[in-house]
């Protein structure tokens, strides 16, 4: 399998996620960015080996076409809006995602800011984040994030693309939203009411129990099985972040999976419900204000760029999959044909 990028990085404290959009002419720009990237991440994190400095670098549907001739990853396609009952998935604009993580915070933001001096005028920042570690790896709302990671070869085989897609072996597709909490609403509820939310205990970290976890908890709406029965599993890297003046708080989830269907199925129960469950309880005290889809080439695929394409922004375009109308009302289907109905933080 070709060398993939650091995705399966080690734990962080640390990380600074920047989305770009591309302007129009800045093709070439982005090209030579990426193609420099290893050099760019040795000259920040160089005098500090043992801070673990990393970049991954994602790029989505919409400026695929634009930046390389030929195929495209073949399950990349714009982030699917969705809108339930109570709560919406929104699409927001991202073009490419630099994820970038350490030990300490510095380093990310220096990489952060070499990366944008050198794309200059060519992109526009959609968005940034900076992410720190809360206590014992918890989020604001006080819970353990990101307790059922697989771990070694699992870790591996639930984050790579192999046989299925031969051309683009080695990379991951890669979901990013940003959710912001009301903690005024979640700090008034009782810690067993919060327990019930989430699905498990806030100080042992230990799931609750059949017949005790409810079904619309956030734990059981994102276990998701294959028709084998057993769970499709997804590697997520997600951080606090928050500022004190500003009021905001909130968790940048973002999620690694071999295949963005798991994660799309994460994301309709979410929102969208599996009965009886209407939808995530989470979802009333955390609000997601951006979703992009984006895939994350190999390493050897950044080193070896396919060529560019001879007319930038005209016919060698690959236009972006279409996105489908939302669903009539009381309409539970999306109308697409593995999306059943309504992603995870």
């Amino acid at each position: 399998m070709p060398e993939p990028q650091p995705v399966l990085a080690p734990p962080a404290t640390a990380a600074v996620f920047l989305v770009v959009t591309v302007a129009p002419g800045g093709e070439e720009a982005v090209r030579d960015v990426l193609g420099d990237l290893p050099a760019l991440q040795r000259a920040v994190g160089f005098g500090a080996p043992d801070d673990d400095l990393t970049c991954v670098a994602s790029i989505g549907a919409a400026v695929w076409g634009r930046l390389f001739q030929g195929p495209r990853p073949a399950a990349l396609h714009p982030f699917r809006e969705l809108a339930g009952e109570r709560h919406r998935a929104v699409a927001t604009p991202g073009d490419v995602l630099f994820h970038l993580r350490s030990r300490r915070m510095d380093l990310c933001f220096e990489m952060a800011r070499r990366l944008c001096a050198r794309l200059g005028d060519a992109v526009a920042v959609a968005d940034e984040v900076h992410g720190f570690k809360y206590y014992d790896m918890r989020d604001l709302l006080g819970f353990v994030d990101g307790t059922e990671n697989p771990a070694g070869r699992a870790a591996g085989a639930a984050v790579f693309t192999g046989a299925e897609d031969p051309r683009f072996a080695g990379g991951s597709y890669v979901m990013v939203q940003k959710y912001v909490h009301d903690l005024a609403a979640w700090e008034a509820l009782s810690t067993e009411e919060q327990e019930r939310v989430i699905g498990r205990t806030k100080l042992g970290n230990t799931e609750l129990p059949e017949g005790v976890q409810p079904e619309d908890s956030h734990v059981a709406l994102n276990t998701v099985t294959g028709p084998d029965g057993e769970e499709r599993e997804v590697v997520r890297d997600n951080m606090p972040f928050g500022s004190v003046g500003g009021g905001e708080f909130g968790t940048y989830f973002i999620g690694y999976a071999r295949e963005p269907g798991v994660l799309e199925d994460m994301l309709e129960n979410m929102f969208l419900g599996r009965p009886p469950a209407a939808y995530d309880r989470i979802l009333d005290f955390s609000t997601a204000v951006t979703g992009c889809l984006f895939f994350a080439p190999s390493a050897d695929f950044l080193d070896d760029l396919p060529d560019q394409p001879a007319a930038l922004g005209v016919a060698a375009t690959v236009a972006p999959d279409p996105v489908p109308d939302p669903p009539a009302a009381g309409d539970g289907s999306l109308g697409i044909g593995g999306l059943k109905g309504a992603p995870a933080r």
